[in-house]
């Protein structure tokens, strides 16, 4: 990357850090009455599946991808680890994970060990614009949440294709511009315009398919999306947020970050998308 990108890449990252994330993470799970020294995987969801939806769209995009026991997956973009861990420990896939965030890949790794699963992930802090893999290593790609970082969305999708076995699958679950103005800012991924690079839903299939892709599903989850942002917000108005939630990692403006993801969904400024796409066959473009 030059210096224009490599500087872009670290305020995007120092936006995402957080000190003291692990201790963070500990004190909330004993304030819900967890022991640290006996968690399954699911414990962690409520703080480790930072994106829409948490893990209920964990689930849902794993039943369409279909992944499968001794398969290789790269998740790209994998914050705290949990979508990773949840691909390991549920579905029996040999799961690599990257994330442009050193603390988040530090915690990752601790938290795996945390629920036994040290080893069965693989978590390394990397760029998703030059993934440290060969082409064709991964049988699924799986990103949620990333893009919105990323302006060069033809060296994202580009890169995801590229480490793909031929016939592989891509799924995803993100965010993308809505049909009318910005969306209300901070949000979780942005505390301002400068590092959020939202793109339309239509420009993002027509790039696919121009990088010789095909969409095997497509649908828009904005609706749920919203549906799920009410809830949330009333329930932490009427009784507070949860001792353990991404709040955690949103910081003082995690509550205003959910009101204003709320409004912007309700506003038709951001859309919400869960998508497969299959790598072609034949030889790659």
């Amino acid at each position: 990357m030059n210096k224009s990108t490599n500087g872009v890449a670290n305020s995007v990252a120092a936006h995402y850090a957080g000190s003291n994330l692990l201790a963070a993470v500990r004190q909330a799970l004993q304030a819900s009455g967890k022991d640290c020294n006996a968690l399954a995987p699911a414990d962690l969801a409520p703080v480790d599946e930072f994106h829409v939806r948490g893990r209920e769209a964990t689930l849902e995009l794993a039943a369409r991808a279909a992944p499968k026991t001794g398969e290789q997956v790269l998740d790209v973009g994998c914050g705290l680890g949990g979508s990773a861990r949840h691909l390991a420990y549920v579905h029996g896939c040999n799961v690599y994970a990257v994330d442009l965030t050193e603390s988040y890949v530090a915690a990752a790794h601790t938290l795996a060990q945390w629920v036994g699963l040290a080893g069965k992930v693989h978590f390394q802090c990397a760029s998703a614009l030059a993934l440290p893999y060969a082409t064709g290593s991964f049988d699924l790609v799986w990103t949620e949440h990333v893009q919105m970082n990323i302006a060069d969305k033809r060296g994202f999708y580009g890169e995801l294709l590229r480490v793909l076995k031929p016939g592989g699958r891509l799924a995803f679950h993100d965010v993308f511009r809505g049909t009318t103005g910005a969306p209300h800012y901070p949000v979780p991924w942005a505390s301002h315009a400068g590092i959020s690079h939202l793109i339309a839903p239509a420009a993002v299939q027509e790039l696919l398919l121009h990088l010789g892709a095909q969409i095997l599903e497509w649908e828009d989850r904005s609706e749920a999306a919203l549906a799920w942002f009410r809830r949330v917000i009333e329930r932490q108005h009427q009784s507070g947020p949860p001792p353990l939630g991404v709040h955690i990692l949103m910081g003082e403006s995690a509550a205003r970050k959910s009101e204003n993801m709320m409004q912007s969904l309700d506003g038709r400024s951001i859309a919400v998308v869960q998508a497969v796409i299959q790598k072609p066959r034949s030889p790659f473009r």
